[in-house]
């Protein structure tokens, strides 16, 4: 009789990698910023998954596509070449729009932050943008941003082919519905509850039709050696402060 194996222990950042690549399948170019390393990881394993089919650019990288570096990608987000972008912030509020700048008041601001830089442009062009914060509580996402960076919903006017598509913290995945601008529960991750995004929500959101919220999926044995083997070793070579803490992997693995 053989002796069957154990399920390995999955790591948050592992959760949360698996189901930002669910939102990546089949699509052309994802583009990922300099600073993003679990999105990043999920690029890569949607790369994995479709190599042929995925083209994956990240800001920083050796490997990557971009010649003149933000510049480039600007341009090619302009020109529609790009499917799915990362964007995150100081504060997010309940329609999704994005703080890059200063909490408080603008003149005398609690705290300051890096600044918009390219997000607005990317906001408004990518069709895919993805929110992602790792800090779920009240100072993070709120009822209303102190300063708009980048707007989740535009006037009916507005050409806009870019926009929120859904927002994922290290409690839960929301989904965004850019008609009604809220956002959806979608799920909540393991080891976590419906009770507890509440309490660490600053804005209010809706729930599945039918009220149940399911967990996050994790992912299979499969995919957890195919993220700590080659998207692990591909991720050290742009983040490897995260790759070492994470997936106990130097710089040079």
């Amino acid at each position: 009789m053989t002796t069957p194996k154990e399920t390995p222990t999955v790591r948050p950042e592992e959760v949360l990698i698996e189901a930002i690549s669910g939102m990546l399948a089949g699509l052309s170019h994802v583009a990922v910023g300099a600073s993003s390393p679990i999105p990043g990881a999920a690029a890569f394993l949607t790369n994995s998954r479709a190599p042929t089919k995925t083209r994956v650019s990240i800001l920083g990288s050796e490997r990557n596509f971009f010649n003149e570096g933000a510049r480039e990608l600007f341009d090619l987000a302009g020109q529609g070449r790009i499917d799915a972008f990362f964007l995150s912030g100081g504060q997010i509020d309940g329609q999704a729009n994005v703080n890059l700048v200063a909490v408080g008041d603008y003149r005398k601001p609690k705290a300051r932050f890096p600044g918009s830089f390219g997000s607005a442009h990317m906001y408004y062009l990518v069709p895919r943008v993805i929110l992602f914060r790792w800090e779920h509580s009240r100072r993070t996402l709120v009822e209303q941003v102190d300063f708009i960076s980048a707007p989740g919903v535009s006037p009916a006017n507005v050409h806009r082919p870019g926009g929120p598509h859904a927002l994922i913290t290290n409690l839960c995945l929301f989904d965004f519905d850019r008609q009604r601008a809220r956002f959806r529960l979608r799920s909540v991750h393991p080891g976590h509850s419906l009770e507890e995004v509440r309490d660490q929500t600053g804005f209010d959101f809706d729930l599945p039709e039918d009220g149940q919220v399911p967990f996050t999926p994790t992912p299979d044995a499969a995919t957890l050696e195919t993220i700590r083997g080659p998207v692990a070793r591909r991720l050290a070579e742009v983040y490897p402060t995260f790759a070492a803490r994470v997936f106990d992997l130097g710089s040079a693995a």
